[in-house]
């Protein structure tokens, strides 16, 4: 189906929606950039904003714990809470053909981090943020659909491990984060209600002030910590890296913020807990991406590249737990694998893929909309492929991570964390070059300056 064919569908199939909410046609129909799973489409109706968020295929849906009516709900009642959450006005049925999902209010402001970042006022944003959050924690089961889940902590660190196996079981970082969990459990808390996903790129802002929270799909009850945790991992700091609070803060004026509006109580040791578990999670749902795109039902390019970004998360991972490891293993600088050399003769890799990057760049100024990000998400694939040629292939990761998840191995093993150490920079080193933690790792570990 050509994209043409399938924005006609979706004009017809929205413009049903439309009509039980007492509203017109849509028109300047647009899809929005972004967006890991969820598409999301602005348009006009009556001389007003809106935006449609639904499912791109059927397989995204199929393994949540609720489907989008749910979400729907929960959006609801977190505006009648008072959270900056936008208005939802209508459903999707199955009769309107254009999938699951619904049509919100447009609200003003960006969700561009790079934007957030340099707001006048950052420290206000941590003030909004933390009272928005406070909010969210304070509504009640009895005011949700009782389809919304609970989380166990045991639970979700076995589901992690069996997410780890079926994804190869092959990555000795992600396994040391998982026996670290398993060590690590903290005594159940009574659950609150989570967004799940409260971090920058999921809010609106404009002129400093937060005016909208999206992305409510992976809201569930749970510790209070776990939302606080996720905002505030190293990846979605977007490069403001000593600004651990959303990129705009300290911790401490974060946690203060969000007790002194009605917040439970802050415990750092809760919070390095799901610090560690969501990272641990989202390394694991970067896999994910690339078995999406390979089962045939989602091949957006997206999908691929964003599966090289758990080398970003293992990283982290071993930053944040290294601290276990001997002291002698700690001092230890080493100098990391350079690569194969240079190339002579025919184009290697690296140069083909430098060339045909190079041709796309040439091409940008014709395209627009998200055909002009998809490009720079090509840019980006290519540039994995040819700095992937640089690197030493691994051998015998399995068995290395049967014998973490068992205990046997880990950071009391003379030379465990070089290994570990050298792994995480030669893959980040390929996959993103420009994440921040590198360099913060490459200071630690080998001296940079």
């Amino acid at each position: 189906m050509g994209e043409s064919e399938g924005e006609s569908l979706l004009h017809v199939g929205l413009t049903r929606a439309l009509a039980r909410a007492g509203l017109g046609a849509p028109v300047r129909l647009r899809r929005l950039t972004g967006g890991a799973t969820m598409e999301s489409w602005r348009f006009e109706a009556d001389g007003e904003a809106f935006v449609l968020r639904r499912a791109p295929s059927p397989a995204f849906m199929e393994e949540r714990p609720f489907g989008h009516p749910t979400e729907a709900a929960i959006i609801r009642a977190a505006k009648a809470a008072g959270v900056t959450a936008p208005e939802v006005l209508v459903e999707l049925q199955k009769s309107d053909g254009i999938g699951s999902g619904f049509v919100m209010r447009a609200l003003p402001g960006t969700p561009d981090p790079r934007a957030i970042l340099a707001s006048a006022s950052p420290a206000q944003l941590v003030q909004q943020a933390a009272q928005d959050l406070a909010r969210i924690h304070s509504i009640g089961a009895a005011d949700l659909p009782a389809d919304v889940p609970t989380l166990d902590y045991r639970e979700g660190v076995e589901k992690l491990r069996e997410q780890f196996e079926e994804a190869g079981g092959d990555r000795p970082i992600i396994a040391l984060g998982l026996r670290w969990l398993l060590d690590n459990l903290p005594e159940p808390v009574e659950p609150v209600l989570n967004h799940g996903d409260f971090r920058l790129g999921n809010l609106l802002v404009e002129d400093s002030q937060l005016t909208g929270v999206l992305d409510w799909e992976l809201a569930h009850f749970g510790d209070w910590h776990e939302d606080l945790a996720f905002g505030c991992m190293p990846v979605w700091r977007f490069g403001a890296y000593d600004k651990p609070a959303l990129g705009l803060g300290s911790l401490d004026e974060y946690f203060a913020a969000y007790e002194a509006v009605g917040g439970r109580p802050v415990d750092p040791e809760r919070f390095r807990f799901w610090t560690v578990y969501r990272t641990v999670w989202w390394a694991l749902g970067c896999l994910k991406m690339a078995a999406y795109w390979r089962s045939g039902e989602d091949r957006m390019l997206e999908r691929v590249v964003i599966s090289r970004r758990t080398s970003e998360q293992e990283l982290d991972l071993l930053l944040m737990l290294e601290k276990e490891a001997l002291e002698e293993e700690r001092r230890i600088k080493f100098q990391p694998f350079e690569g194969f050399g240079n190339h002579f003769g025919e184009a290697g890799v690296e140069e083909l893929a430098v060339a045909i990057s190079e041709w796309l760049e040439s091409i940008k100024p014709a395209m627009t909309g998200h055909d002009r990000f998809q490009l720079a998400v090509a840019r980006n694939a290519l540039s994995i492929i040819g700095r992937n040629d640089r690197i030493m292939p691994a051998g015998g990761l399995i068995e290395d991570c049967d014998r973490i998840l068992e205990g046997e191995l880990g950071f009391k093993t003379l030379g465990f964390l070089e290994e570990r150490r050298k792994e995480a920079l030669e893959k980040v080193e390929v996959d993103s070059p420009k994440y921040p933690s590198l360099a913060v790792a490459r200071r630690k570990w080998l001296g940079d300056d």
